[in-house]
């Protein structure tokens, strides 16, 4: 059997425990990869591969920002600095028709630069926005569409946790892609945020205006989101300056998080553990995704096929914007069916020396490839965002959830749009500027 075909029946049977053994991605990965490689060389030589994948891959330093900037997020949830974004939020747009959904949308973004997670964003503005939407009489397709859009923010915006695994599987600078991910976030908010004008134009009812609120008591909510605006700002100039690595930049706001929770008298000893033990679920689930793609990736690397896709998409003289563009149609594709870190991860072996090869700036495609994937976390059949705003409100039908997400996905093709006519205006300027 010749190592591309290998290769191509591995992927087969990895998406066959995937779909329908039901296996978790980073098991299937690993497993498939394993046997994979004992095949192609020798059980020995699979073991040695293991054994030193999994050795260099826990001793790296590097990889221990993942878990600190996982605990930022959680401190933050914990000691509820969610309500008070919130609350900041809707007092400066509450009183405009759809005003709370683009107070979700705000608010969310804010949460966004210190969580790092979509998931959790989900959960937490879920938690704070659906309740009041409900009160305001807000069309439930409405309420649930915002909430879902704005959760997806989290992998988006810096420090995304999609980002951190992305420059460490690829070796790039975490500082430039945390930068370079700033403008296509702040698009992206933009234009969700038009999105909620264009539907309660199109249609009124959806969203009716709230009650307004007093310049004093806008000014007065400006401070309950200062520590967020300070942590946010703290890991964005340390990394900037270079004065500290991304690992200790993460350290040092995982920290400052928990003294400013404490010192403000809204962390708990019992929030406390609480963070810190969803901190290590949460990190253990994704070293595992982490693992489970390196064993399958080095399969990958072992039957050539990657390069032989590269090879063969070369020989075909296609323009290499037509062949980005069906790689980012394949990544908004496999993020509708399959969570986004796993499948960036199982994909970047095969893509990532194609758009090497072709010319793409890395920390570019980075960015552009995230927005992609995210695009996957509210449309069917595997919207995890949907489904979390479907359990946190049963009486709205998931197709309901569903629909609403559905009226994002054009701000979400515009902005990868843009950054594809614009690569150095909206990421490498300011990527380039980290030191």
């Amino acid at each position: 059997m010749s190592g591309p075909l290998a290769g191509i029946l591995g992927i087969f049977a990895m998406l066959a425990g995937l779909f329908l053994l039901r296996i978790p991605a980073a098991f299937v990965m690993a497993m498939v990869g394993f046997v994979g490689f004992a095949l192609l060389t020798s059980f020995s030589a699979a073991l040695g591969m293991i054994g030193t994948e999994i050795w260099n891959l826990f001793s790296s330093y590097g990889l221990t920002v993942i878990p600190m900037f996982i605990l930022v997020g959680e401190i933050v949830f914990y000691a509820g600095y969610n309500d008070n974004l919130y609350n900041a939020a809707h007092r400066w747009f509450g009183r405009y028709r759809g005003g709370l959904a683009v107070t979700t949308i705000i608010a969310s973004a804010a949460f966004a630069a210190i969580c790092g997670s979509n998931t959790a964003t989900a959960a937490t503005m879920g938690a704070v926005a659906l309740p009041a939407m409900k009160k305001f009489h807000y069309h439930p397709v409405f309420n649930a569409g915002a909430v879902a859009a704005g959760a997806t923010l989290g992998v988006v915006i810096p420090p995304s946790v999609v980002l951190i695994v992305y420059g460490l599987y690829t070796g790039q600078s975490i500082g430039k892609l945390f930068f370079g991910g700033v403008i296509p976030g702040m698009l992206l908010v933009c234009f969700m945020v038009l999105t909620v004008f264009i539907l309660c134009r199109r249609k009124p009812g959806w969203g009716p205006r709230g009650p307004a609120s007093s310049l004093k008591e806008k000014l007065g909510a400006l401070p309950e989101v200062l520590d967020i605006v300070v942590l946010f700002g703290i890991i964005m100039a340390a990394l900037f300056t270079g004065w500290v690595t991304a690992t200790e930049a993460a350290a040092v706001s995982a920290v400052m998080a928990t003294v400013l929770a404490f010192l403000r008298k809204k962390l708990t000893l019992k929030g406390f553990i609480d963070s810190v033990t969803d901190t290590l679920r949460i990190s253990c689930m994704v070293f595992m995704i982490i693992v489970g793609a390196v064993i399958f990736g080095r399969f990958l690397t072992l039957t050539r096929l990657p390069f032989e896709a590269a090879e063969w998409i070369g020989s075909l003289s296609l323009p290499h914007g037509a062949v980005l563009a069906a790689i980012l149609l394949f990544y908004i594709i496999g993020g509708c069916i399959m969570d986004a870190l796993a499948f960036l991860l199982i994909s970047l072996p095969i893509f990532y020396p194609l758009v090497l090869g072709m010319g793409y700036d890395p920390v570019w495609f980075g960015q552009v490839v995230t927005i992609a994937t995210t695009l996957g976390s509210i449309t069917p059949p595997v919207g995890i965002c949907c489904y979390i705003i479907h359990g946190m409100a049963r009486e709205i039908p998931l197709t309901d959830v569903f629909r609403g997400g559905l009226y994002y996905i054009p701000s979400y093709i515009v902005v990868m749009a843009i950054l594809m006519l614009f690569p150095y205006g909206t990421v490498l300027f300011l990527a380039e500027l980290v030191r």
